[in-house]
């Protein structure tokens, strides 16, 4: 690993669909130099987002990388992150970071057996893969945060330079955080569908746009209604992210 000036870190991203290459953009934009990223299913979009980044595989993201980015699906994680350990591509001092909502840093023992930083950051927003849009989203966010306390404020700094404010998840409520945001996210997409169906039964055209004004507005009222004094209330300015 080569090291950049101050403080500025060398960042690769395992994961190339609608996670990981946002989240590289956004510290792009930070100032971190990008090594490189994991093909995925659709390069073209990831050229796009990231030009001229070099693919990789997982190991030579790995090797070449200060930080290390994991935005895979949550049933791949794991596994993932075991097996780059066989390989010995972990390396001592190194950040890794994941951006999955039900794991804290227990997912990411096998790399820290090999001196890595563990570190979980979960931008609360539905990512769109579109880089302009969910970079927007981000800075209208909240990020829960989670890792051991010596290294939590590298986590709380790093949600920082994505746009989101920190907010720290111990490891022990990792499983309820992430069935809040499945509640929020999977509950919103049913109900509006559901009134879409019963809106194109009655011959009502465009559902989506008919709905988005009520939706909004309604899910906004619902967002006040549950906002509690101080910090844990509503981020100033913020957005529905469906």
């Amino acid at each position: 690993m080569s090291g950049t000036r101050d403080g500025r870190l060398g960042v690769g991203i395992i994961g190339a669909g609608r996670v990981g290459p946002v989240i590289g953009s956004a510290l792009a934009g930070a100032g971190h130099a990008l090594t490189g990223i994991t093909s995925g299913s659709d390069d073209d979009r990831v050229e796009a987002i990231l030009p001229g980044l070099p693919v990789l595989s997982p190991e030579e993201v790995v090797r070449r990388s200060e930080l290390v980015v994991v935005a895979v699906p949550h049933d791949q994680l794991e596994g993932l992150v075991s097996g780059l350990a066989d390989l010995g591509a972990w390396q001592p001092g190194q950040l890794v970071v994941h951006t999955d909502p039900a794991y804290g840093v227990g997912v990411l023992a096998p790399a820290v057996k090999s001196g890595a930083i563990p570190l979980a950051i979960h931008p609360a927003i539905t990512f769109t893969g579109a880089s302009s849009l969910d970079l927007h989203q981000l800075a209208q966010a909240y990020a829960a945060v989670t890792a051991p306390a010596p290294v939590l404020p590298i986590a709380q700094a790093l949600a920082v330079e994505l746009g989101c404010e920190p907010v720290v998840v111990a490891e022990a409520d990792r499983g309820t955080y992430a069935e809040a945001i499945a509640t929020a996210t999977e509950f919103s997409r049913s109900i509006v569908q559901q009134s879409a169906a019963l809106l194109s039964q009655v011959g009502v055209p465009n559902t989506g746009g008919y709905l988005s004004a009520l939706v909004r507005s309604s899910v906004d009222q619902a967002l006040a209604e549950s906002t509690g004094p101080g910090p844990e209330g509503l981020k100033p300015d913020a957005t529905i992210n469906e």
